[in-house]
């Protein structure tokens, strides 16, 4: 502030007051100017860390999740980003992943560590709130420090319910998917589901009942049937299914890795997809979705959203203003493609 002052030929508490912006300053537009192009020329950039100690605001929003490099983890840091520079925020991210993918034996306390260690070091940034962030939807436990700033979970919810939440509308997705089957004439619709218990699992399965009992089509146990998540759990379970005396005509498979598998069990039959069978997936997983032939239709999980949504709702956390909604659910909307 100095070098400005000098360049620009006035005190440097006048620089200082409008660098700061300080609207109380009688200080003339011409001075400001001068101030404004010396500061310019001269590269100078204040001290953020400075700014937040004195003010006790620093702009800045800090994301934990778990792995940055999954796919689904960097479409909730885009649409998190994008709606934080809307806003003129700044997000800093931590990682707690420190190999876990690979399988190097990382143990669930070593894990509470690094969340515990990644959330210390975004608090020591003055950060003024907290985005948490997981890669599946799931209950979690989330680290005692959060509760210093404002925090918001996203694509999870709080164990002990007293943190809000960004989820997928699981339920609705369900019979979004299900409705367009029956949309297309087919009566008999098989369902591949997740593991149980986990709230994809239980949302998607509530989803196709519900969808069918509107349509007046008593539930058939014997059409669902666990794929655990995988393309070869989808290749048995569909299988199984088209074993029956009376198979389905399409096929709701509750993620895109088990419709791979599911296409592999219905070409060896040598049917077709969709003249023979529908087939429509779940989680819109580019790699997969887009790639088979035909192209999978899909319901798409909206993480660019829950991002966004995350980001706005700690803005408003951090303005002093409530949250209705405890737990805010996001649409999960049907992408066409060639499968149905």
């Amino acid at each position: 502030m100095t070098d400005v002052a000098k360049h620009a030929g006035v005190s440097r508490t006048a620089v200082s007051f409008v660098l700061s912006n300080r609207a109380d300053a009688s200080i003339s537009e011409e001075t400001r100017r001068r101030i404004t192009e010396a500061a310019h020329f001269l590269g100078y950039r204040p001290n953020a860390g400075a700014r937040a100690l004195a003010s006790q605001r620093s702009d800045w929003y800090g994301l934990v999740t778990e792995i940055v490099t999954a796919p689904f983890a960097v479409d909730i840091i885009k649409g998190a980003q994008d709606r934080a520079w809307k806003d003129h925020r700044f997000l800093l991210i931590a990682s707690t992943d420190q190999g876990v993918a690979d399988g190097d034996g990382t143990t669930d306390g070593e894990q509470r560590s690094l969340e515990d260690a990644a959330i210390e070091k975004l608090l020591e940034q003055r950060v003024e709130g907290l985005l948490y962030a997981a890669t599946w939807h799931r209950a979690v436990q989330v680290p005692k420090a959060v509760r210093e700033v404002p925090t918001v979970l996203i694509n999870c919810f709080d164990a002990n319910g007293e943190l809000p939440s960004i989820v997928p509308d699981e339920v609705n997705g369900g019979r979004r998917a299900t409705r367009r089957l029956l949309e297309a004439g087919h009566r008999r619709i098989g369902f591949i589901n997740l593991d149980p218990d986990i709230p994809a699992a239980v949302g998607r399965l509530e989803g196709y009942r519900l969808e069918l009992a509107s349509a007046g089509i008593a539930l058939d146990e014997g059409l669902i049937a666990s794929g655990h998540a995988t393309a070869d759990g989808g290749y048995e379970a569909v299988h199984k299914i088209l074993d029956q005396t009376d198979p389905p005509t399409a096929l709701f498979c509750g993620n895109d890795r088990m419709a791979m598998g599911a296409y592999d069990a219905i070409k060896e039959r040598g049917l077709s997809i969709p003249e023979d069978i529908a087939v429509i997936g779940f989680d819109n997983q580019e790699l997969i979705a887009a790639y088979l032939r035909p192209k999978l239709t899909t319901v798409a999980l909206p993480f660019e959203e829950m991002g966004a949504l995350g980001v706005q709702s700690l803005s408003q956390l951090t303005a002093g203003q409530p949250i209705t909604a405890h737990k805010q659910m996001v649409d999960c909307p049907l992408l066409e493609r060639f499968s149905v």
